[in-house]
């Protein structure tokens, strides 16, 4: 990424485990990404963090006192503004075969055995982190081209014989405004 990248552009990835350990491994490993890293020890406090900020990836334990990893992804995926994160499951090597299959099944994008290779596991969140930063570009891009749709259709209104009035031309200049902020154009 380049120095020049704005917060916005940055890809937040969280972390989830409650062990602390684990979390100064995952940073460790990940670190070397220049990316914000967000900490949750619990499935709660991830779903805290998922409605304040807007996250590139959960990397994610499946076993934890409380919300398990998998109820934490039934919820993520079940909140439309959360529900497009991928997730990595996380978890130790002698946990049962069933739980990769029981993770896909809750929506997961991939899923990892503890220990991890370090390569692997940055290699995977990188293929995340450029999706991310490709989908966010075509946000803008779409938003761009609708703001230059209404824009030629509200000169065409102007242009023509029956002019909206100055109550519809403030609604049309909100409206393009909002479509602007959320397109971060």
């Amino acid at each position: 990424m380049s120095a020049e990248a704005t917060t916005e552009e940055r890809a937040s990835i969280l972390l989830v485990d409650d062990m602390e350990d684990n979390l100064v491994a995952l940073e460790a490993v990940l670190g070397s990404l220049n990316e914000p890293l967000v900490r949750a020890r619990s499935g709660e406090e991830a779903m805290k963090a998922l409605l304040r900020q807007q996250f590139a990836l959960v990397l994610l334990d499946v076993r934890m006192p409380g919300m398990d990893g998998f109820e934490t992804a039934a919820n993520i995926k079940r909140l439309d503004q959360t529900k497009d994160v991928p997730i990595i499951f996380l978890t130790g090597a002698e946990d049962d075969s069933g739980y990769a299959f029981r993770g896909y099944a809750t929506g997961a994008a991939d899923y990892l055995t503890k220990p991890f290779d370090p390569w692997v596991l940055r290699a995977k969140v990188t293929v995340f982190l450029d999706l991310h930063r490709k989908n966010q570009q075509l946000e803008r891009l779409l938003a761009q081209g609708e703001v230059n749709t209404r824009l030629a259709d509200l000169e065409q209104q102007l242009s023509g014989e029956n002019p909206p009035d100055l109550a519809t031309l403030r609604t049309q200049v909100r409206e393009l405004r909002q479509l602007v902020s959320r397109g971060r154009l």
